[in-house]
């Protein structure tokens, strides 16, 4: 789910490994050539794939000579560590963080599931293309399940907040049940977004009976009243 993260101070690992960044460029046409590179790898490593990227097809994208890529990345995992940085605001999902006491609980978990898949359905090439760099890199796959992890705390203490409101079963570990339900949510997007894109035959995904359903399945999971 996905709700902004004003309400929670522990704040989402990033998208990528800083490390993997160098310093920016200080004159304005270096941040213009960096910002082109950045743009053009995005679209290639979204069309090609991270394995068949080739760093010659990222500054023919951008327009630049190739030994121009090197001032800037030294690799292919630095341009994509700054890929999933620029994108990452767009693509974050702090999770239900606290329902207050005069909210409805479940137009609160309907609002955050429909943010989530919205944000998943924008980015769904960028997605499927972390998914697949996750099982290739070490280093993108420990900031990946870092970032899943804080995402699933966040979920937990906000079941932990409705089972103390009498709205959610008190009898299921809050931790436990964020990660079932935040499971379902991310794996129903994934093939939603990402594989039912590639396969044509396939009818295309109704948005809202997917928001409607993920929230159904979260409220009855959790007994809300009048979802049991």
């Amino acid at each position: 789910m996905d709700t902004t993260a004003s309400e929670d101070s522990e704040k989402a690992p990033p998208m990528a490994p800083l490390s993997h960044l160098r310093e920016p460029p200080t004159t304005k046409r270096g941040a213009r050539t960096r910002g082109a590179l950045v743009k053009a790898a995005r679209k290639v490593f979204e069309r090609d794939g991270y394995l068949d990227t080739r760093l010659t097809d990222i500054t023919k994208e951008a327009g630049c000579a190739a030994g121009s890529f090197y001032t800037y990345f030294a690799n292919k995992e630095e341009v994509l560590a700054a890929v999933l940085l620029e994108a990452q605001e767009d693509m974050m999902h702090p999770g239900m963080g606290r329902v207050q006491g005069s909210d409805d609980p479940y137009a609160v978990l309907e609002a955050s599931n429909r943010a989530y898949l919205e944000a998943y359905r924008r980015n769904a090439k960028l997605m499927g293309l972390l998914e697949q760099v996750a099982q290739v890199e070490p280093v993108f796959r420990e900031f990946r399940r870092r970032r899943a992890d804080a995402f699933i705390r966040r979920n937990a203490r906000g079941i932990a907040d409705l089972q103390a409101r009498g709205v959610a079963d008190h009898e299921v570990d809050p931790m436990t049940a964020s990660r079932a339900l935040s499971g379902m949510v991310s794996v129903m997007a994934y093939n939603s977004f990402v594989l039912n894109e590639q396969q044509e035959e396939d009818p295309p995904v109704d948005f809202e009976e997917l928001v409607s359903t993920v929230t159904r399945l979260w409220a009855n999971a959790l007994r809300f009243p009048g979802h049991r």
